[in-house]
């Protein structure tokens, strides 16, 4: 038994053609091997104000007929959780992706999600409706723009081909890439560290961007890291990079992307993209305080993402860049308390303890290594203290 299809926009083309010419309704039938009843009534319901057969208005009007909305607009529970994930941050690829991941198959698209709001905008014309999106555009595009490079000021500067090439595939951990999210507010700013392999990232507020201070602020960030944890670190061609040769004190190599190709270190472009929707540009560093910033942070580093098959950075440090040279972390685990945290053995037993810094025992050498407190949320089960 042969199943009905809808009549095609050729179909049409030929209905008109012949109604037209006063063909009758049995014979057009005959023509397109359909029954005279659905040329009878697609003449009937799909015919312009006129009585006309327009091809073009019948199939459009075909296809209105049929829609019936969006399935976020079909679905309030669905529509309640995808806005609820939005206000919170994640993009509609990630509510997507996260979906599939916990349910094993589609639930929703990220384009569904993306014409749902945009559709939201043109019928309502609320632009409020845009700042769900991850960054607040009532329209697709995006604006290029120029800039100079100041390659010549740098000294020891040294490019990205002459980065090992174990960096680049991001199997490897310990590669950084560093830069600076800048505020409209004069002198405000966040230096921000990002690992290439786990995506995790690491950010300190600064006074100032000059070059010593952020060489140092570096070096205060990655220096307790094992020597494994920091191998290289990529920068931008700002003079506040100038002092690079400095981290070479921790045997870290560090290069430079190519004039005016900010995209070779894409990662950290990308977490400060991500950033900006918790604290844009209007921000005022000055009235936020440490626990909002920290608690941004840590956001970011507990958010899936979909390059890690919707694991979080957090997880993927702990998990795999940790066991990479610490044996005991299979079978510690991490606990937190109200003022400090603690890591207990596979037995029960405390391992290290730290009130403001985490820390943890190398079984190797049998001595506390402490990470630096901008890190120490991305390794407890609760929030921080």
């Amino acid at each position: 038994m042969q199943r009905y299809t809808h009549i095609t926009i050729e179909e049409r083309c030929e209905i008109a053609r012949l109604h037209r010419e006063k063909t009758s309704i049995r014979k057009i039938a005959a023509a397109l091997d359909r029954s005279p009843s659905s040329i009878s009534r697609e003449i009937k319901r799909n015919a312009n104000a006129k009585g006309e057969f327009d091809p073009s208005y019948a199939d459009q009007k075909s296809l209105a007929r049929r829609w019936t909305g969006s399935k976020l607009e079909r679905d309030a529970d669905l529509r309640n959780v995808v806005l609820g994930q939005l206000s919170n941050g994640w993009s509609p690829e990630l509510i997507a992706g996260r979906f599939a991941e916990e349910t094993g198959k589609c639930i929703i698209s990220h384009e569904s999600i993306y014409r749902f709001i945009y559709a939201q905008i043109t019928r309502t014309n609320d632009f409020r409706w845009r700042h769900y999106l991850p960054r607040a555009k009532s329209r697709r595009g995006w604006i290029r723009r120029g800039g100079g490079s100041s390659v010549s000021f740098i000294a020891h500067r040294k490019p990205l081909k002459d980065r090992p090439k174990e960096a680049d595939d991001r199997q490897t951990p310990g590669h950084w890439e560093a830069d600076y999210m800048l505020f409209s507010a004069y002198g405000q700013s966040v230096l921000a560290l990002h690992e290439r392999r786990s995506r995790l990232l690491m950010a300190s507020r600064q006074k100032n961007r000059e070059a010593k201070p952020t060489a140092s602020a570096i070096k205060a960030m990655l220096a307790p890291m094992p020597a494994a944890w920091r191998q290289t670190v990529t920068f931008d061609n700002g003079t506040e990079f100038a002092r690079h040769y400095d981290l070479h004190d921790l045997n870290i190599d560090t290069y430079f992307c190519d004039p005016r190709s900010p995209w070779q270190k894409g990662g950290v472009e990308n977490a400060i993209g991500r950033l900006r929707r918790k604290l844009p540009r209007k921000t005022n560093l000055d009235k936020l305080s440490n626990g909002h910033f920290e608690n941004v942070i840590r956001a970011y580093n507990n958010t899936p993402r979909k390059c890690l098959n919707y694991r979080t950075p957090a997880e993927i440090f702990c998990k795999e860049v940790l066991h990479f040279k610490c044996e005991f972390t299979s079978s510690a685990r991490a606990v937190t308390s109200l003022r400090r945290y603690e890591i207990l053995g596979s037995e029960g037993e405390l391992l290290a303890t730290a009130r403001t810094d985490w820390a943890f025992i190398d079984y190797a050498r049998q001595k506390p290594i402490r990470i630096p407190k901008e890190v120490a949320s991305c390794f407890t089960l609760g929030d921080t203290p």
